[in-house]
């Protein structure tokens, strides 16, 4: 008796497609952060320009239990509470006000200090735009989480190039840190 393969192939193929696009909206779904580029980097790392405040007030409904805040609380467009806003949900809120001219090493000791401390935790790292966030973001990916800075720098990549001080400094961290790779 023969049996003929190419309807059981159609049925896989359609169970298997069926099966993706199904998933693909609830995944969207978990993750719904109202930010400027926002960069899933993996399931405990989120990296976004400046949230809504109706964002920031869903992070604990998303599984968030942390947010680092990378620019100077005064900024024009900084959400007016947003430590209380965060703190309310019972998450852990960090501000480093990092000047977007002068970014430094005490800067990045003192993310990679909050990432490490976090590190089962899902965090959410931004900025006004993602240029620091995913910077320092990057940094620590490749220098403390031992990843390869060209799959880490595709997170950067998809935001901004990096100039001045800011690749400055990329150059001098991963050259402290023995990591030979050149920023695009």
């Amino acid at each position: 008796m023969r049996f003929n393969t190419l309807p059981g192939s159609i049925l896989i193929a359609t169970a298997v497609l069926t099966s993706a696009l199904s998933a693909a909206p609830a995944r969207s779904a978990e993750l719904s952060i109202e930010a400027p580029n926002v960069v899933v980097i993996s399931p405990k790392i989120v990296t976004s320009g400046q949230p809504t405040a109706a964002a920031l007030s869903q992070l604990a409904s998303q599984g968030f239990k942390a947010v680092i805040y990378l620019a100077p609380l005064t900024v024009h467009d900084a959400i007016a509470g947003e430590g209380d806003i965060v703190r309310r949900q019972g998450l852990e809120f960090i501000n480093i006000p990092i000047q977007f001219g002068q970014p430094g090493e005490a800067d990045f000791e003192q993310f990679a200090e909050a990432m490490g401390r976090l590190q089962d935790q899902k965090v959410l790292v931004h900025c006004q735009v993602n240029m620091r966030a995913s910077t320092m973001t990057f940094l620590y990916r490749v220098i403390k989480a031992h990843e390869p800075p060209e799959q880490a720098y595709e997170a950067v990549a998809r935001v901004w190039s990096p100039g001045g001080p800011w690749k400055r400094l990329i150059i001098s961290q991963l050259r402290k840190a023995g990591i030979a790779f050149d920023p695009y």
